[in-house]
């Protein structure tokens, strides 16, 4: 019963904030984030191209990835399974490259641009060596990579908890957003290792 309504919190949430950069295209005017953005960045061609890049592909890695993790999937149907994993990776990767550039443009100053740079960074290694693994047939590795690759992306879901949460507590928006820049994706590293160390643990 516990892992069935993990299993649809899980879906929700992937789902939900997956679709959530439908409403910078479905609304007029500056959304979101870009409320807070100065002109000069905005109208900045290279950060324009790559903030679309990050939150269209991003919004597709959590749409998909999630599906990754369905045992049923697996077993049933691979031809499916390798074909929402494609998507995945390359969604990943351009999401991570294009997001590790904009968070050298983040809000908070050095030490945000810092946690989402290294956010980025670990997306776009974990994700790149699950698919060279995979190529390899290091089956076991794949997967343990490929949690670590989904712990990264659902920052974007984690981020959106913490967010509110800093903010009414600590009353302040940069300093909650310096926090969020690092509370939103660690701890999702810390969960990936304990559920990979479980499944190492099963098979050595």
């Amino acid at each position: 019963m516990k892992k069935k309504i993990f299993w649809v919190l899980f879906g929700f949430f992937s789902i939900t904030i997956g679709l959530y950069p439908l409403k910078y295209f479905l609304m007029n005017g500056k959304v979101g984030i870009l409320n807070a953005k100065p002109e000069w960045l905005l109208n900045h061609v290279v950060w324009y191209i790559a903030f679309y890049i990050h939150i269209v592909l991003g919004g597709i890695s959590l749409l998909v990835g999630w599906l990754q993790f369905s045992a049923k999937i697996r077993s049933r149907n691979v031809n499916i399974h390798r074909y929402i994993g494609k998507i995945y990776v390359v969604s990943a990767l351009f999401s991570s490259f294009s997001g590790s550039y904009i968070a050298l443009f983040a809000d908070g100053g050095f030490w945000a641009s810092l946690g989402f740079s290294c956010l980025g960074i670990i997306w776009f290694c974990t994700t790149l060596m699950a698919y060279l693994t995979i190529w390899n047939q290091q089956i076991v590795k794949h997967r343990v990579l490929m949690i670590y690759s989904y712990a990264a992306c659902f920052a974007a879901v984690t981020l959106r908890i913490w967010l509110p949460i800093l903010i009414l507590i600590i009353g302040h928006f940069n300093t909650a957003y310096i926090i969020v820049a690092w509370l939103s994706w660690i701890p999702n590293l810390f969960v990936a290792y304990l559920i990979t160390k479980k499944i190492t643990w099963k098979i050595g």
